[in-house]
């Protein structure tokens, strides 16, 4: 028995609450856990040099940090490999629950070009990113009173900059001295333990020994003999030409009551979600003003316009009519371009599907950021495997069209929007490989990434095609007229440019404010968590672009203008030009970048986010009226 009505609305609204909640309360996590024993070896890892200044990630390695006799680079996933991550062994050796003081790692004396190196670092603010057991490092910070929650960044600073007493000069100090605490949580029977935290505090030390360096040389300044420890940066350690510098760390162990299951919630602690409610109730107040108005369109106008054609009788009152069904006879006509239409249709069925099942699995747990690149990766496999819904929808509109040619239509939605996509990408992979910065994409990766498209994608947009191809025509409701209707001049609100414009504005307005914590996540590096919230944002953002575009497609075609084809595309796909506009302005408000190269990477990258989203909401808005259009004329009497 089918659920009808309120019933079945309610059961939705129930479901989806459920998932909100529940969504960021657990996750599968991307390994298993593993349990140490007292004395086993930990291995600490280090990733990329990460920057929001410049956007541009670097290896560990490729400042002169002390390094292992051997460089092991750790099996990166796909999406890793995109993100810029560069997973290595490092020279940091801990043994669990064995705390370690004033570890000497080695000695480094610079020269002129690796103080330059550093300096630059430094200028730039890069922090340096570990990973112990999957978890990466943080450097804790208090804020406020005792009461306030303790804020966690990711990394430590490579250094900082400052002056000594007295003096205006600017210097650059290191962080040499690392002083790192691993959480575990205790089995009390088994007798083992799990990581549940790997903390720094970072220190700027400038060592001191006595006679000349060797295996053992003891250092004045940090001797656990001698109870002396570094607790500050009194005495730092600068930055420059034929300066000496000596790594050390220092390790503890503390328990916490922390459990496996739960130690990622101190990284997704979520301060403002009041902020993402606010979001959502904004969001749906726009949704219900127009769900208003559709439902007054359909209920009010419709209902009393069919029953009012219906029994119109004599000759001379149907030669009077008004408003819509006036250009029956040309409302079902093929637009110009139609090839181009249907591409950009079934990409957008691509996008649409791509993006429905990464939130779902998002929203179930599987893509949490414990499983690195995951969500990359998904997205990548997802849009691949649509490409068999690309090539089935724009094969039914191509032939709805009476195009009869249905290879050269899956071939174009199999190259057009990615051959664009790839080619600002290839373009700014290369600007990253010019930068030495180990975000750009390895040839291998490339390859691979052409392999996924030519290989997988594109066979299954021509299966998708001559699926779509052979299904039956999709009847038209009404007949097309041989002479095209003369379209009247049109009052100034209905200029294409104008209502396409402000079609665009309701759909952005009902997901900006999520749009700012999305941004803030990937050009500030934080954890994007909120899969919950973002998958509610999502479906608004669906009724949204499908019901602007009705209501001024009725507009519309009162106005007796039947070429609603394009402009239904355009009317919620210009939500895109004000993302575009909106991350202008973003760039500008919250962001530092003052490198050029980082500029045309931020803008070349939401140039492609714009253009996805233009695609995405673009097939939905003409969707909505395709069917809206069928609906009302299929309705209708006609002679």
């Amino acid at each position: 028995m089918a659920i009808r009505g309120p019933l079945s609305f309610h059961l939705w609204i129930s479901v989806s609450l459920m998932l909100l909640m529940y969504g960021d309360c657990f996750y599968l996590p991307g390994v298993a856990p593993e349990d140490f024993k007292k004395g086993n070896l930990l291995k600490v890892k280090v990733n990329k040099l990460t920057s929001t200044k410049t956007q541009l990630p670097y290896s560990y390695y490729s400042l002169p940090y002390c390094r292992p006799p051997t460089i092991i680079d750790s099996a990166e996933n796909l999406g890793e490999v995109l993100r810029g991550d560069r997973i290595e062994n490092s020279p940091y050796v801990f043994r669990m629950q064995e705390p370690q003081m004033c570890n000497i790692v080695c000695p480094q004396t610079l020269d002129a070009k690796t103080a330059k190196e550093f300096k630059e670092k430094i200028n730039d603010e890069y922090r340096v990113n570990m990973i112990l057991d999957n978890l990466p490092l943080v450097v804790p910070i208090k804020r406020g009173g005792q009461e306030s929650p303790i804020l966690y960044q990711h990394g430590f600073q490579v250094g900082l900059k400052g002056q000594y007493a007295g003096s205006k000069e600017e210097k650059h100090f290191i962080y040499n001295h690392l002083a790192f605490t691993v959480k575990f949580h205790k089995d009390a029977q088994a007798e083992t333990a799990r990581i549940v935290g790997f903390e720094v505090k970072p220190f700027s030390i400038k060592h001191e020994y006595e006679g000349d360096w060797d295996k053992n040389t003891r250092l004045t300044t940090c001797n656990p003999h001698a109870k002396r420890t570094v607790t500050n940066s009194e005495t730092p350690q600068e930055v420059d030409d034929k300066k000496e510098i000596i790594f050390t760390y220092d390790v503890d162990f503390e328990e916490s009551d922390v459990k496996w299951a739960s130690r990622w919630d101190t990284y997704l602690l979520m301060a403002d979600d009041q902020i993402h409610w606010f979001s959502i109730v904004n969001s749906l107040m726009i949704v219900l003003f127009l769900s208003g108005m559709v439902a007054m369109i359909m209920l009010r106008t419709l209902y009393r316009d069919i029953s009012k054609y219906n029994q119109l009788e004599t000759q001379e009152e149907a030669q009077e009519e008004t408003g819509w069904k006036l250009v029956h006879g040309d409302v079902f006509r093929p637009p110009t371009n139609s090839d181009l239409l249907c591409v950009y249709v079934g990409t957008g069925v691509q996008f649409l599907g791509m993006i429905l099942v990464t939130m779902i699995f998002a929203v179930l747990g599987f893509l949490s950021p414990s499983n690195r690149g995951s969500l990359m990766t998904a997205l990548l496999l997802l849009w691949v495997f649509m490409g068999l819904f690309a090539g089935y929808s724009s094969a039914r509109l191509y032939k709805m069209f009476k195009g009869t040619e249905w290879k050269k239509i899956a071939l174009k939605t199999a190259f057009i929007f990615p051959a664009i996509v790839f080619a600002i990408f290839f373009v700014l992979n290369a600007l990253i490989w010019g930068e030495k910065s180990s975000g750009a994409v390895p040839f291998g990766t490339m390859f691979a990434l052409v392999f996924l498209w030519f290989g997988i994608s594109v066979p299954l947009v021509f299966v998708g095609s001559y699926v779509g191809f052979k299904k039956p025509t999709i009847e038209d409701p009404v007949k097309t007229n041989k002479i095209p209707r003369q379209i009247p001049e049109q009052a100034w609100y209905m200029n294409p440019i104008f209502s396409i414009l402000i079609g665009g504005i309701l759909p952005f307005g009902a997901v900006f404010i999520e749009l700012f914590f999305i941004l803030t996540s990937i050009w500030l590096h934080q954890f994007y968590y909120i899969f919950g919230f973002l998958f509610i944002v999502f479906l608004i953002l669906i009724v949204t672009c499908a019901e602007i575009t009705i209501v001024l497609c009725y507009f519309q075609l009162c106005s007796e203008d039947y070429l609603w084809w394009w402009r239904s595309y355009l009317t919620s796909g210009s939500s895109a030009l004000y993302l575009f506009l909106y991350a202008s302005f973003y760039f500008f408000t919250k962001l530092e970048i003052t490198k050029p190269v980082s500029g045309i990477l931020y803008f070349g990258y939401m140039l492609i986010a714009s253009y996805a989203f233009f695609v995405l909401t673009g097939t939905i808005g003409f969707y909505a009226c395709f069917w809206f259009t069928r609906l009302i004329y299929s309705s209708v009497k006609i002679d």
